[in-house]
């Protein structure tokens, strides 16, 4: 029988899970059996599990599942350097040349575990299956506000938190944004679900958008009309041959620019389009000052949907549970392509 492990999430401010009790329901229906850990933190509470019938053990109790367990998870494991030894689903950040992606695929190659990573869950055209892209440029675009606002009142955002919904982020955000003349802001990568939250969150501020993607950036750049915008918010994932969007240069370069919302966030890739930073920020922080004179602020959160985790949550699960009732059938389909992913890249270590 096909085992499903959900561990719980070990990041700090990182409340989400990839499975509701109504989708575990579902699997337990198609023959699935599904073990989840209790978790402090996550943001759908452990009794709807139990009645879904999944097995309920303690957290933290991944590395002692049985050896064919599937272990699922949404963001980093400890990074305690020991091999990995299961099948591990979860966003692993390891296929871009990252640095602390190489060493856990040097965990994963000691302990003969593979790595299916969600990023590179594809169907046969390409596309991924599931993705938690719209909170994330809908969540991404609000704390680039909320740097802004902070940058006009002379300051550097503070330490943010999670919200109970949509409508209490845009309430925020309001009180925020209501003593300034609105921002422009343009969006690259708007035709995506990132670049869609992103620009609906815009649009419900009354911050004007200009909307770019392929056919705007094809060119290769520059592109000056980025710096003639106060907020800049990048949605595409980094990938070879992608343009450089914001040059080191930017940050003493003539500009109206002051915000930029590297939404999709990956500073320490070989292809990252932006420049002007090489790490990415944090809840305490969620920005970084690049330049002074005028300020340009970068806000680089990788874990942004867990702003709304609930929302986020349900949205993403709905759209990944096809994929993990097909769990039985590992080498084929989705399953088979990340796989096939995984294995070329630790053919290389």
């Amino acid at each position: 029988m096909t085992h499903l492990w959900v561990r719980a999430e070990q990041r700090p401010n990182e409340e989400r899970v990839g499975l509701t009790p109504e989708g575990a329901a579902a699997l337990i229906r198609a023959g699935i059996r599904v073990t989840v850990e209790h978790s402090s933190v996550r943001a759908i509470g452990i009794s709807g599990y139990e009645q879904a019938g999944c097995d309920i053990v303690a957290e933290n109790l991944w590395p002692e599942a049985p050896a064919d367990a599937i272990v699922f998870g949404l963001k980093e494991l400890p990074e305690d350097g020991t091999p990995l030894r299961h099948r591990h689903i979860m966003f692993g950040h390891a296929f871009k040349g990252q640095p602390a992606g190489q060493i856990l695929l040097q965990r994963f190659k000691a302990g003969g575990g593979t790595l299916y990573d969600l990023e590179y869950l594809v169907d046969a055209t390409g596309r991924r299956v599931a993705a938690f892209g719209y909170w994330a440029g809908f969540a991404g675009a609000a704390l680039s506000l909320k740097a802004w606002a902070a940058q006009r009142s002379g300051g550097l955002i503070g330490r943010v938190h999670k919200y109970p919904g949509r409508a209490a982020l845009l309430d925020d955000l309001a009180r925020d944004l209501g003593r300034f003349e609105p921002p422009r802001a343009l969006v690259i990568g708007a035709l995506g679900r990132v670049g869609t939250g992103a620009s609906d969150l815009c649009q419900a501020l009354g911050v004007a958008v200009t909307k770019w993607d392929i056919a705007e950036t094809a060119s290769g750049g520059p592109f000056p009309e980025i710096l003639q915008h106060e907020i800049f918010l990048n949605c595409i994932l980094a990938r070879p041959g992608c343009p450089v969007f914001v040059p080191a240069s930017a940050k003493t370069d003539p500009r109206k620019l002051t915000v930029i919302g590297d939404i999709a966030c990956d500073p320490t890739s070989d292809f990252s389009p932006i420049k002007v930073y090489d790490r990415a920020t944090d809840w305490e922080a969620p920005a970084l000052r690049v330049a002074n004179e005028p300020p340009l602020d970068v806000m680089a959160i990788d874990n942004l949907p867990s702003l709304l985790p609930v929302e986020s949550s349900e949205d993403y699960a709905a759209q990944l549970l096809p994929s993990l009732t097909a769990l039985g059938d590992l080498d084929g389909g989705v399953w088979g392509r990340a796989k096939a992913e995984f294995d070329r890249h630790i053919a290389k270590i």
